[in-house]
């Protein structure tokens, strides 16, 4: 490693320069990112040790295999078998440090507009002092006094905290569907191809939609029995209908002309893809056969297959599952984003075309004013004329992520039988949370479409 690089790294880690990796072939990383993915690395960080605490393979391995591992958790007083740090409580208190770590910083980043504030500087730099103090505000929530009266009280914050995650995700999902279909209409204007583009995606997700619905009535329900789930199909497969209906009425397209088919589509996607999961969150149904021996309907009957080897299903679908929190997580705290949660749109005026519509202009140039060399990766500072998203929005979108990641690895409200082998085993509070999120995302989409007809006083850009 070069001297440069060493240095560069030094300042990352302890002074105010931005990370980077010691590799010169490596693409240049604006410094915007490099903050953001180092943030991230500290939540799968925690995220992960919330995972092994949960697991209770890997606590019988350790017991097993270690031969002085009764000797360090009776060092560390946390009991004979180190029982202070497993289980439901023990991520309660890891989470409360991460959750408290990005609260200080929401608090300390609020109405930050210019990188070159003091504010700012800890905000991008200072990356092993913060790792530090993530660690000891982890470690000290084990030495919080009264804990059952913390664990209770704590349980409500991140239920709490948990759902308001879900509710910003569902805005910005409807206000991603909204974006889309105005993006590619304005292209319309000046090439006809955007209407074929706009036909073809539609009739895509349409098309997702009705055989997700399809498939799920074949494997999820029975001609005898499955009533609630014949139910549940009905009800949101309806809703789904309901809202194509709506989009494309005479009274909505009167005073929401950017109103169409699209955003209609995307919205049942997502009530479908939410429904064969709170169908597969669901606790499995019994009832005794001629010979009265217990059988389970309304699943799937491959899905006793996918039992062979719990592990790894289980390992797979954690993985997944928190990559997109993750995901949720990067692309909820861009400027965008935040401008969307508080009313601000672009204007029709100013809308370009282009596939990849997420990224806005000002979000897809390089911003070159100083390049960076310390004999490694090349790092942009983007930053120089001002920020280019909501440091305080960001900090506060990870604080509502880390509630969620403790509500969801413990089970949200069967936090008492939890583990994170049986993670993908059927609880109705799981399934409730799911379904009560799919009506919201409704009542969202549904509101858009019909507040310019209740309030038609106000302007609205969506």
């Amino acid at each position: 490693m070069s001297a440069p690089c060493c240095a560069g790294q030094l300042a990352c880690c302890c002074g105010t320069g931005a990370c980077s990796l010691c590799c010169k072939c490596c693409p240049k990383i604006k410094q915007s990112t490099s903050t953001r993915f180092m943030y991230a690395l500290f939540f799968i960080l925690v995220t992960l040790i919330c995972c092994v605490m949960m697991s209770e393979t890997v606590a019988k391995e350790m017991k097993e295999h270690i031969s002085f591992y009764e000797t360090i958790c009776q060092h560390i007083q946390a009991g004979n078998s180190c029982e202070k740090l497993v289980g439901y409580s023990a991520v309660y208190r890891v989470c409360f440090g991460m959750a408290c770590f990005f609260f200080i910083f929401f608090l300390l980043t609020i109405k930050i507009n210019s990188s070159k504030s003091c504010r700012a500087y800890i905000h991008n730099g200072f990356w092993l002092i913060k790792l530090l103090v993530l660690a000891a505000m982890c470690s000290g929530a084990f030495f919080i006094p009264d804990q059952d009266t913390f664990l209770n009280a704590w349980r409500y914050v991140g239920a709490a905290g948990g759902f308001l995650f879900i509710l910003i995700q569902l805005i910005l999902l409807v206000e991603f569907a909204h974006k889309w279909n105005k993006n590619w209409t304005s292209g319309t204007k000046h090439n006809k191809l955007w209407y074929g583009s706009l036909a073809l995606v539609t009739l895509v997700l349409y098309s997702v939609a009705v055989g997700a619905l399809i498939v799920m009535a074949v494997f999820y329900t029975r001609v005898n029995g499955c009533d609630f789930n014949k139910i549940l199909l009905g009800v949101n497969g309806g809703l789904c209908l309901l809202i194509s209906m709506v989009a494309i009425s005479p009274c909505v397209q009167n005073h929401h002309p950017h109103s169409g088919l699209l955003q209609s589509s995307v919205i049942s996607c997502y009530v479908m893809y939410l429904t064969f999961s709170a169908l597969s969150s669901k606790p499995p149904e019994t009832i005794l056969d001629e010979n009265q021996n217990n059988i389970t309907i309304c699943v799937p009957e491959f899905n006793h297959g996918l039992q062979t080897d719990e592990n790894l299903v289980t390992g797979l679908g954690t993985a997944l599952l928190f990559c997109c929190i993750l995901y949720s997580c990067l692309t909820s705290t861009t400027r965008a984003s935040s401008d969307a949660l508080r009313g601000i749109y672009a204007t029709p005026e100013t809308e370009v075309a282009r596939c990849c519509f997420c990224c806005s202009p000002d979000e897809e140039t390089d911003v070159e004013e100083h390049v960076g060399k310390r004999g490694g990766q090349r790092v942009v500072y983007d930053e120089k004329k001002g920020t280019v998203y909501s440091y305080a929005y960001f900090h506060f979108v990870f604080f509502l992520a880390s509630l969620y990641v403790m509500m969801t690895v413990t089970h949200w409200f069967h936090y008492e039988s939890a583990a994170i082998e049986k993670f993908f085993a059927g609880t109705w509070s799981i399934f409730w949370i799911k379904m009560a999120s799919c009506w919201v995302c409704v009542l969202l989409y549904l509101w858009t479409l019909l507040a310019p007809l209740c309030c038609p006083a106000r302007e609205f850009l969506v």
